[in-house]
């Protein structure tokens, strides 16, 4: 009997001298470029608080984005699977969310880091941008809000920063503008003008109320599009707090010093406790924005300024757990959701798209500029300062590894894409997990890339690239983003091979006559996209029309004098009350 009490008590001693959990915080950059912080070579730009992230830590020179949109790349991370696994990859040519009141979301059944830390007694947030969806079925269910997805607390905008938030800035609906209400508007006045020559010319009577209901559809067709314009800053740009609305239409005013001041409150109020912070900064998405300390300062217009913010507030971040003692217990990652938006470029000539450094393509496509993003870690004492990995890795990857240094179990009922990156960044492996990786556009698998044992080549092979206009542009300049299928791709009999070890560029496709093992890699690349094809279930497509439409009984508005304005602003109110 008392060598048992002795074994109870060691193990108790034990359990009290057990290492806490480390605390995790991801910083995700919205349309940042591989090429705009300077650890990855720009020399004009100002990032050194990114940069002092690579000189603590690691720095991932071939980190990947599942895919090259904002709504898919993010349930990739969040899940740690190819977005098609979850049914976030689209099969027509809108492959995001646009609207606030629309039905579909990251589903109920996919388990996101968030949940998982939260089994391990994790406090969990999110400050920032979601993006995954909001409601189902009604404007209170939040099925598909990040409190949904294992979140505690959620701080920002539920979908997206876009042009039509910010006034003056134009509009991200110009095609489905002339489409849907300019066109029909022509159509109406060619008719009812046609109409009236040839009443006037005898040839034919015309009833006058065919010209009444000709002037009452053109009259619907406008105020349609008028409302349209007037509503839909209030409707589907607006910030939250958990379930309520904070600001609505949202401020830009200092309005990346607020979400970091409430990211920066939330980990002094969980000190002590474990705690998981997903940063998901607006920066830099157009519309672009700067606080007054910043506008005006770089020396590439307001999107450095926007960009060089984005650097201050990860200052911020590390500042604080600098001062709580909590950096060598924190392992802190950055990155962007995708590659830069080449195509944004004002009618002024302005560039509003950041830089892919020497990768060809951009946002929306998956040329290496569109899916090579920065990758840096830092977690002082556990993984080497300094150190640069070159092999292949995603963004998909930081779900293992977060789950499994909180001491979590990976689900088992699904295939997990991502691998655990630790074994990498503390030199215990030499070599990336993933062998091959799959890069879809939309719901289509677009390339294969392959990095064989014992080789330092990495293939990569084009099922179908994206038409880039006007022609030997840089991107899909008259579309504003590339689409994945019909006649804005072009299909490649036998697939587009590169070996990115010698042509990062991807300016040098591969023939038999150039590389004699030409038909060997590329039946071995497919017969993997076979395999990994038979993995892939069928599943609800949550970026249908049916899904994408907005609905009114969605909408979601905060309480004001007028039931049409959808007005208010309590973020001045509530200050920042982060829990």
């Amino acid at each position: 009997m008392k060598v048992l009490w002795l074994l109870l008590l060691f193990l108790c001693e034990a359990q009290s001298h057990a290492p806490p959990k480390p605390n995790f915080v991801l910083l995700m950059a919205d349309d940042l470029g591989i090429g705009d912080p300077g650890c990855y070579g720009n020399k004009t730009l100002r990032t050194p608080n990114i940069d002092g992230l690579a000189q603590a830590g690691v720095k991932l020179t071939q980190h990947l984005a599942a895919s090259p949109l904002c709504t898919p790349s993010r349930a990739a991370f969040m899940t740690g699977r190819y977005p098609v696994r979850s049914g976030m990859a689209s099969r027509s040519k809108v492959g995001v969310f646009l609207f606030s009141a629309s039905s579909g979301g990251l589903p109920a059944s996919e388990v996101t880091f968030a949940k998982l830390l939260k089994t391990q007694g994790y406090a969990t947030a999110l400050i920032g941008k979601w993006h995954l969806g909001t409601h189902c079925h009604n404007s209170s269910d939040f099925c598909h809000h990040p409190l949904s997805h294992g979140f505690d607390y959620f701080h920002g905008l539920p979908v997206t920063n876009l042009r039509d938030c910010k006034p003056g800035e134009g509009t991200v609906f110009t095609s489905g503008i002339q489409l849907l209400a300019l066109l029909p508007l022509q159509v109406i006045a060619l008719a009812l003008l046609t109409l009236a020559v040839l009443q006037h010319l005898g040839v034919l009577h015309v009833p006058y109320p065919v010209f009444l209901c000709l002037l009452l559809l053109a009259a619907g067709v406008l105020g349609a599009l008028l409302c349209f314009l007037h509503y839909f800053r209030p409707l589907n740009c607006f910030l939250m707090r958990d379930h309520d609305i904070t600001q609505q239409p949202l401020s830009y005013d200092n309005l990346t010093q607020r979400l970091t001041a409430d990211a920066a409150q939330f980990i002094r109020r969980n000190a002590d406790t474990p705690f998981l912070l997903v940063l998901s900064y607006l920066h830099v998405h157009t519309a672009l924005f700067a606080s007054q300390g910043f506008a005006g300062k770089s020396r590439h217009g307001v999107y450095g300024d926007a960009v060089e913010e984005l650097d201050w507030s990860v200052g911020q971040i590390m500042n604080v757990l600098e001062e709580l003692r909590l950096a060598n217990r924190t392992l802190v990652y950055f990155s962007s959701d995708q590659g830069a938006h080449v195509e944004e470029v004002t009618t002024k000539g302005e560039v509003h798209g950041g830089s892919n450094g020497i990768y060809k393509g951009g946002k929306a496509n998956n040329w290496e500029g569109g899916i090579r993003v920065p990758g840096l870690l830092r977690w002082p004492g556990v993984i080497q300062a300094g150190l640069e990995v070159h092999e292949p890795t995603s963004n998909m990857d930081i779900f293992p590894t977060v789950v499994r240094l909180a001491g979590a179990p990976l689900p088992e009922d699904r295939v997990i894409d991502g691998r655990d990156l630790m074994p990498l960044l503390q030199g215990r492996r030499g070599r990336s997990e993933h062998e091959f990786l799959f890069h879809y556009c939309n719901l289509y698998l677009n390339a294969v890339r392959w990095h064989p044992p014992n080789s330092s080549s990495i293939w990569k092979a084009f099922l179908f690239t994206p038409q880039f206009t006007p022609e030997g542009a840089n991107g899909c300049f008259h579309t504003h983003v590339c689409f994945c299928h019909g006649h804005y791709v072009t299909y490649h009999h036998p697939p587009l091979l590169f070996d990115l070890s010698k042509d990062p560029r991807e300016m040098n496709p591969l023939t038999p006559a150039t590389e004699p093992r030409f038909r060997e890699v590329l039946g071995t690349m497919l017969q993997a996209a076979g395999r990994h094809a038979q993995t892939v279930q069928s599943v609800p497509d949550q970026l249908s029309l049916g899904n994408l439409l907005w609905k009114p009984w969605l909408q979601m508005c905060c309480p004001s004098s007028s039931l049409l304005s959808c007005r208010c602003d309590r973020e001045k109110q509530d200050g920042t009350a982060s829990r």
